[in-house]
């Protein structure tokens, strides 16, 4: 058995859409391998940096990504294996970068209760008053008024009973 650390740059940007890991970022490793009977039992953890923006709002995100993985590399043999040891050495950056890859949020958030953009204005609605406005339509407008006009002098009413 042999444990490593390591810290890798990756080569290339892992991830599509609005999160990814960029290239150059550095993932920190800390793998176990283990000599079995089949091939090298490889698990461990990942652990690197995501950056995209928020689905809702739309703001830059950074968020930490945390994946344990564990395989068998097999010796070669009659069956094609998933993973397979090559000169005695076993390739981690499909198996690593599969796990960061599939952890990553399909819409990924700036926090659970982010509230979004305002439909009508497109500013952020945790910036303004934070209740997105329905429009009006022209057709209702008038009673609009009508119920304006009937809850102030409500209120006048109310003052004058008191």
């Amino acid at each position: 058995m042999r444990e490593h650390e390591l810290s890798i740059p990756i080569p290339e940007r892992w991830g599509e859409g609005i999160i990814a890991i960029e290239k150059d970022r550095a993932v920190e490793l800390d793998v176990r391998l283990e000599s079995v009977h089949e091939g090298i039992l490889v698990s461990g953890t990942a652990d690197t940096v995501a950056e995209g923006e928020c689905s809702r709002c739309l703001r830059a995100i950074s968020q930490p990504v945390e994946v344990e993985f564990q395989e068998l590399f097999e010796y070669a043999g009659d069956e094609t294996p998933d993973f397979e040891l090559q000169d005695d050495h076993v390739d981690l950056e499909t198996l690593v970068r599969d796990a960061i890859v599939l952890s990553l949020p399909f819409q990924p958030v700036c926090r659970p209760d982010c509230p979004g953009l305002d439909p009508a204005t497109g500013d952020r609605l945790a910036e303004s008053s934070g209740v997105a406005q329905d429009p009006i339509d022209p057709r209702w407008a008038a009673l609009q008024k009508l119920t304006e006009t009937e809850s102030a002098s409500g209120a006048v009413q109310s003052r004058e009973e008191s």
